[in-house]
């Protein structure tokens, strides 16, 4: 995740890599062998991942597993409750602006909370951990979300103050996320990160241990963690297991053997799309086996981003002619098996303030309409340019179908390449190298602010050379200064329709998400939803 003037973005999709990384999945599986039962039923319920980690310590944490984690195991002020988008309070009893210009944020604290180790929890615990992060600045970690953060004061053992620099009304939405776990000021040091198996939080899970083997290029990665109901936990999230594992794996497929040989009760929506889709099928009809799947909403975003200083594909009329012709519904069907949905805009469904730019500006895919572009820019045809990606759900099949889309309108030649080392990649984008590129978005918290800010502001997380004075200088500060986010609406619908004029990236799809689980598995349909929230003490077993 990379700094877009004001806070840091949200995670780029990933399998587990920490900060930037792209959505990937390899290896179908097969659907078939489904004869696991779970396991045994005394023990404690397991959950399986590829979105493998390396690093707890809140300041250092900043990637999907992580995160899955410290949402269970530590307590922020607030918190995404199921169902809604809507922080509400967690070791608060109360937080709220205290004047107009979203300057100053005061919360009042839960009376008589305590870390798992029987530690108190007060304001000064909440004051350390902002100070701690900030201090810490791990170039990994999320502690840029706080920039706006002038200071933090313990007015009273209960009573914190956020003092800012600059007007930040989601600041309740960072403080929600796992960027805003309270750590304990007795147990972790102010300057350096903590141990993953020496971490103590408040949430409603105690960690109990943390196995570690040696990932890519000898980084130690965390290969299971073991979790068990902290009954010291004082918060509104109920906990129907006692004992919870998560247990990572390298790859899609491998996941998979250990759904069927009962190794995992359940996935997260790190299965293969096509097996979650397949799997979905067959009990949608009625067919035998033991596998359930939930469908849920996820805000999970992938975009077709330019390089807007490019000669070719820096002229805006080649990016609009290349928006008027992108078939998503055949992506989404041909390619992914109907696991994604269309999108036509930065900010996905289901997030407050969405709409349909890209659709209500190109509507469907129109050949004429797009050689009418091009023809009046002056600009010869067929356009070339590259497409260059490094990892997606289906693969090459992504990069194979937008170059046929496009090339079959007769107006653009289009060279597809595969960059193997996602850090190369990286570099690539950042240096301008690459034309067009394909990457997947996850945001820090589900507010529009997060899904466009990071994106177009400042040069932007993709790196793309992309800024307007207008959205930068007027639109955004105007949102931020909005504390009730209904009001922002207008503005971000704005931002959206300006994007959509301008193409700095074409937005593909937005992901569905689906949990794969044994049949004696309660409870999944609860386990997250559009926040990317994952519950564990929703999960039981009967």
């Amino acid at each position: 995740m990379t700094s877009a003037i004001r806070r840091a973005p949200g995670r780029l999709a990933t399998l587990g890599c920490a900060a930037l990384v792209a959505t990937a999945l390899a290896g179908c599986g097969s659907v078939n062998s489904i004869t696991g039962s779970g396991s045994s039923s005394s023990g404690p319920i397991t959950l399986g991942t590829t979105d493998s980690t390396a690093v707890l310590d809140p300041a250092g944490a900043y990637d999907l597993g992580s995160w899955m984690i410290l949402q269970n195991t530590f307590q922020g002020l607030l918190r995404f409750p199921a169902g809604t988008t809507t922080p509400v309070p967690d070791a608060a009893q109360s937080c709220q602006f205290t004047g107009a210009d979203a300057m100053t944020y005061d919360c009042v604290l839960r009376q008589g909370l305590t870390f798992s180790n029987g530690h108190p929890l007060t304001a000064a615990d909440v004051v350390f951990s902002i100070n701690r992060m900030k201090q810490i600045k791990d170039v990994n970690g999320p502690s840029s979300l706080f920039d706006s953060v002038k200071s933090v004061e313990a007015k009273s053992d209960s009573e914190v103050v956020f003092h800012l620099s600059e007007a930040d009304a989601v600041l309740p939405d960072k403080l929600a996320s796992a960027a805003g776990s309270i750590v304990d000021h007795q147990v972790f040091p102010a300057d350096h990160e903590l141990p993953n198996s020496q971490l103590v939080g408040s949430g409603p899970y105690a960690i109990d241990s943390v196995d570690e083997a040696s990932g890519s290029g000898g980084v130690k990665e965390i290969s299971k963690i073991s979790l068990s109901a902290n009954a010291k936990y004082k918060g509104d999230q109920t906990v129907q297991n006692k004992k919870f594992d998560v247990r990572f794996y390298g790859k899609p497929d491998q996941l998979k053997t250990a759904l069927d040989k009962g190794d995992v009760d359940l996935t997260d929506n790190s299965l293969d799309p096509n097996v979650s889709a397949q799997l979905l099928t067959n009990q949608q009809s009625g067919g035998k086996g033991d596998i359930h799947v939930t469908q849920t909403d996820s805000s999970d975003t992938r975009f077709m981003v330019f390089n807007t200083k490019d000669q070719t594909v820096g002229q805006q009329a080649v990016r609009q002619a290349v928006a008027q012709l992108i078939d998503r519904q055949a992506l989404a069907r041909d390619v992914y098996a109907h696991t994604v949905q269309p999108l036509y805009s930065v900010v996905p469904a289901g997030i407050a303030g969405h709409n349909t730019a890209f659709y209500d500006k190109y509507n469907d895919p129109d050949v004429t309409k797009a050689k009418q572009l091009l023809a009046a820019a002056k600009i010869p045809t067929p356009v070339k340019f590259t497409l260059t990606w490094s990892r997606a759900r289906a693969q090459g099949a992504e990069g194979a179908e937008l170059k046929k889309q496009l090339e079959a309108s007769g107006l653009f030649q289009v060279t597809v390449n595969e960059e193997s080392d996602w850090s190369n990649f990286k570099k690539g984008w950042a240096d301008g190298s690459y034309q067009a590129y394909t990457v997947g978005w996850t945001a820090d918290y589900p507010d529009p602010d997060d899904f466009v800010v990071p994106l177009v502001t400042g040069g932007g997380a993709f790196h793309n050379g992309f800024d307007d004075q207008q959205i930068d200088q007027k639109l955004v500060p105007e949102t931020l200064h909005e504390t009730d986010r209904s009001q922002a609406a207008t503005t971000f619908g704005a931002i959206q329709t300006e994007l959509a004029v301008q193409v700095p990236m074409v937005p593909l799809f937005q992901e569905k998400s689906f949990f794969a689980y044994h049949a004696n598995i309660t409870g999944v349909e609860n386990t997250t939803d559009s926040t990317g929230v994952v519950r564990f003490g929703e999960i039981g077993r009967h």
